[in-house]
């Protein structure tokens, strides 16, 4: 039986809790598939998870995304065979992998035009905004939203997606450097949050209207300036905690704000069944072939690296996507 090099933890910690181990890759079963990897997409739910801020069951290999090829395929699974090039963001987890076996259900073919390091750096990515744009909010050519993080792996696709779409973004990122990248990507204006108060800028940029929608991954820090910046009956969308949990809060406070909503979905939530993730990931793609959406890798790592990999996510010094490279 092959074996197969992964990434595990054993109980929660810091990027040190990450080590190297040899396992045995055995044959899929019903419904399920084999997959060589040959790049594995690095996100923040990593990180969430490697913490224990998501608990798992322990020892765990970490890892939501990759892309790769299909080296068998089990009873009762008809959209993939050996030799499909294949992408996934889903669980469970164990991406962090030069092979695995895994549930077929949500892993997309991937189409001949999209190389398997751009798979990896955009399926979660990508998704998550297809998510967001087209189930969370439908939003409208014309409408104004804020994006924060809008340099990130997410937010760089979101840039982008909103120009396509006709929608006018107001993304914040924490230098200059990463303003005018989010800016390039089709921001229509940028926000430097350390530098300026990101409420005040956004209802002077919108004449005191505020925005639609608020999408915001980064949590804790930018909560209650995000809630300060929605037009009367807006949206907020919490979707990531980059700077930690958002504290508790009395929703009696969203009244008096203009009669705010708050939601908090998840990918995960969406990809409930074989044709939901393919209609999503056919948008994406979409948009990614038809030259509206580029995907920017800017870091790279060995499998082997890993640790050093999250400590720049964490440390915010990764713009655009991170990927894995595996041998």
């Amino acid at each position: 039986m092959a074996e197969a090099t992964c990434v595990q933890i054993d109980e929660p910690g810091g990027p040190e809790a990450m080590r190297l181990v040899r396992r045995e890759v055995g044959e899929p079963g019903p419904g399920e598939i084999r997959v060589r990897h040959h790049a594995v997409g690095l996100n923040f739910i990593d990180i969430y998870q490697r913490e224990g801020l998501y608990p798992l069951p322990l020892p765990a290999t970490l890892g939501m995304e990759a892309a790769g090829v299909v080296e068998a395929a089990g009873e009762g699974v008809a959209h993939l065979s050996e030799g499909t090039r294949v992408a996934y963001a889903t669980g469970p987890v164990g991406a962090y992998s030069e092979a695995r076996v895994m549930p077929a259900q949500n892993v997309c073919a991937l189409p001949d035009g999209i190389g398997f390091e751009t798979g990896a750096a955009m399926m979660l990515k990508g998704l998550t905004v297809e998510y967001l744009f087209n189930r969370t909010a439908t939003l409208s050519p014309g409408d104004t939203v804020l994006f924060h993080a809008a340099a990130g792996g997410v937010g760089l696709i979101a840039c982008q997606w909103a120009r396509a779409a006709g929608i006018t973004l107001i993304g914040t990122a924490g230098s200059d450097e990463k303003c005018a990248l989010a800016r390039e990507h089709g921001a229509a204006h940028v926000i430097n949050y350390r530098t300026e108060d990101f409420a005040a800028r956004v209802r002077e940029i919108t004449d005191g209207a505020g925005v639609r929608t608020v999408f915001d991954s980064v949590g804790k820090d930018t909560w209650d300036g995000s809630l300060d910046c929605l037009a009367p009956f807006g949206l907020m969308v919490t979707f990531g905690n980059a700077s930690g949990k958002v504290p508790p809060f009395d929703p009696g406070i969203l009244g008096p704000k203009g009669c705010l909503y708050v939601t908090r979905p998840t990918l995960f939530g969406h990809l409930t069944s074989r044709e939901k993730a393919q209609e999503m990931a056919d948008n994406l793609f979409t948009k990614v072939t038809g030259g509206d959406v580029a995907i920017r890798i800017d870091q790279r790592f060995a499998l082997e690296d890993v640790a050093e990999a999250h400590r720049a996510l964490e440390a915010r010094r990764t713009t655009g996507a991170t990927v894995l490279t595996v041998s």
